[in-house]
């Protein structure tokens, strides 16, 4: 029997196909993660009503998901208030912040390239 610790002093190669760091890669790829990131890391904590209009033009439904999914992962914390009405509130967690930088670096990618990725399109897709 493996120790539970023991993934954690494996070797990793996310091109491998059994290597769990592809969950991780898999998580941020994800169509709203980042976006998600994004938004708190500028806000510092929103409420979900906040976070959706930031994120813009996502479903309460796949909104939900994704944030229980990054919770789950540890990379927010959700914060609920016995208000009342009830409150939640969404912040990133230290090991969601660490993912900022890399996040960053793409969202500079993206914003920077965007028309040649755009005009590429536009020649191939005629």
């Amino acid at each position: 029997m493996s120790e539970p610790n023991a993934i954690v002093d494996e070797p990793r190669d996310v091109l491998a196909p059994d290597c769990p760091s592809r969950v991780i890669f898999g998580r941020i790829g994800e169509r709203w993660t980042m976006l998600v990131i994004l938004a708190l890391s500028r806000a510092g904590t929103l409420r979900f009503t906040e976070l959706r209009a930031r994120v813009g033009d996502v479903t309460p439904k796949v909104l939900t998901e994704t944030l229980r999914a990054l919770e789950g992962d540890g990379l927010i914390e959700r914060r609920a208030y016995a208000d009342s009405p009830p409150r939640v509130e969404y912040s990133l967690t230290p090991l969601g912040e660490s993912l900022l930088e890399p996040i960053g670096a793409m969202r500079d990618w993206a914003e920077r390239h965007v028309p040649e990725v755009l005009a590429s399109r536009e020649r191939t897709l005629g």
